[in-house]
């Protein structure tokens, strides 16, 4: 009896443990209001990503003549705080889980990141397109602390027309529900 007790306690410890971290994950990320999640929704779910940024050369659509890197879609696979794969980012915008859930992604706002060199920080509403799972309750999704993944600068020219290009990136993605 004292076993299990002791079992119990050690277990309610670490599953508060385990919401705090939750907790302080959302208030370590400082965003701007607009990428804020709506007042009802609650973190589900943090996922690193690595991948690319796919971009093509085409021409530009200002009428000037010019050319430039369009993007293209994500590549990505995600991973958990213990660094296993839990999933994939892609096309779409979508996110898959291992467990076969999927969501589809629309951008609601986007802010310019911290850093000069990478992505935007995005807020996207979501809506499950897949099966029940990990992500089939997001309502929600955070595109935080991204590093690189822009369009180069260079390189795109009528020469270079249709050519594509694959930028390495980095990003955290938070997963908010409701209720």
């Amino acid at each position: 009896m004292r076993s299990t007790m002791k079992v119990t306690a050690l277990l309610l410890a670490l599953l508060a443990a385990a919401c705090a971290s939750a907790q302080g994950a959302v208030s370590a990320v400082q965003v701007p209001d607009a990428l804020k999640p709506g007042a009802n929704e609650t973190l589900a779910m943090i996922a690193s990503a690595r991948g690319v940024q796919i971009y093509q050369c085409r021409a530009a659509k200002d009428g000037s003549g010019g050319y430039q890197w369009a993007f293209v879609a994500p590549e990505a696979d995600l991973f958990d705080a213990g660094g296993n794969r839990i999933g994939r980012h892609y096309a779409g915008p979508r996110w898959e889980s291992t467990d076969g859930s999927r969501i589809l992604g629309a951008v609601k706002e986007h802010a310019d990141a911290p850093a000069a060199d990478a992505i935007p920080w995005l807020l996207l509403t979501a809506k499950s397109v897949g099966s029940e799972g990990a992500l089939s309750k997001v309502t929600s999704v955070q595109r935080v602390r991204t590093v690189g993944g822009m369009a180069p600068k260079v390189g795109c020219s009528r020469a270079a027309a249709g050519t594509s290009v694959r930028v390495p990136y980095t990003a955290d993605y938070y997963f908010f529900t409701t209720g």
